[in-house]
């Protein structure tokens, strides 16, 4: 059961949309092997151009932290100025799922 996730807000600096979807699509598969990783979702916000959220559950928040810590939060961190004229990470409890 999930106890922790993160949503990450994202809007992909102008004529970066191509590169963002390129580098989610590398992200999800990095997260593949990580055990705590319960889920990972990288979406594209319809009707909004250039509007991309990442939304991944973990198993407790630990998990989460060594999610961040690793080389997919690594190289979020390291691409993130080049991609992206926005981010915002947000710290989710999960208190109930189906």
């Amino acid at each position: 059961m999930a106890k922790f996730a993160f949503l990450i807000e994202m809007k992909a600096k102008p004529g970066k949309e191509a590169e963002v979807e390129a580098f989610l699509a590398k992200e999800a598969s990095l997260v593949k092997d990580e055990a705590g990783t319960l889920t990972w979702h990288g979406s594209k916000v319809e009707g909004e151009p250039g509007v991309y959220r990442v939304f991944d559950t973990f198993v407790d928040e630990a998990a989460g932290e060594a999610h961040m810590s690793g080389p997919p939060g690594q190289e979020f961190v390291e691409r993130a100025d080049d991609l992206f004229a926005e981010t915002k990470v947000l710290r989710l409890q999960v208190i109930v799922h189906k």
